[in-house]
């Protein structure tokens, strides 16, 4: 958490969500440029294989490949994508409640825990007019369990780099970057023999 605190420093970068699971991390950030959240995920994983090969006297590379990323439609999934990272260590079945994870900004957002290197999202600021009634809210909104259906979106949307967003906020996307999202449709393409 101090080598990513300091790298969201260096590049300009908020994070706002995040967990650290046994085999992967999710990270909700928002960066001042286009490079920013790569460079922070380079400068951390650089610093981290280093750290964790000296202490277990080993080399070579940890990740699998270069991190998957979205872009989010803040006011129509930034809450959904809030809770889908908190709510990891649930779906895992590692705790039952999101609150008994302390790798999570659930920490800070759900029980009041300050974590030097969150930055409230306006959104989550707009819960509430003070810190402990937006905890309240915020927890309020954990108390319906994420569809089957919102989890599936949010992977697929990650897992192919496409927008977590409506038609409307893609079309604007596409036509303002002047390039066409891949479509997500309901799973695997048929393939033909």
């Amino acid at each position: 958490m101090r080598r990513l605190e300091d790298a969201l420093q260096c590049y300009q970068v908020q994070l706002h969500a995040f967990v650290l699971m046994t085999n992967h991390v999710h990270l909700l950030m928002t960066p001042q440029d286009s490079e920013g959240i790569s460079r922070v995920l380079q400068s951390v994983g650089r610093d981290y294989v280093r750290y964790f090969n000296n202490t277990y006297q080993r080399s070579g590379t940890l990740w699998e490949g270069r991190h998957k990323a979205s872009l989010i439609d803040s006011e129509r999934y930034f809450m959904l994508c809030m809770r889908y990272i908190e709510l990891n260590p649930v779906r895992a079945r590692m705790v039952k409640l999101p609150e008994e994870y302390h790798w999570s900004s659930f920490q800070q957002h759900g029980v009041g825990n300050d974590i030097a290197s969150l930055t409230p999202h306006p959104l989550y600021l707009g819960l509430a007019d003070n810190a402990q009634n937006r905890c309240s809210a915020y927890r309020a909104l954990f108390t319906q369990h994420l569809t089957a259906e919102e989890i599936d979106k949010v992977r697929r949307c990650v897992r192919h780099n496409y927008p977590l967003a409506d038609a409307r906020f893609r079309a604007e996307l596409e036509q303002r970057l002047g390039c066409e999202f891949g479509q997500l449709g309901p799973g695997r393409p048929l393939t033909i023999n």
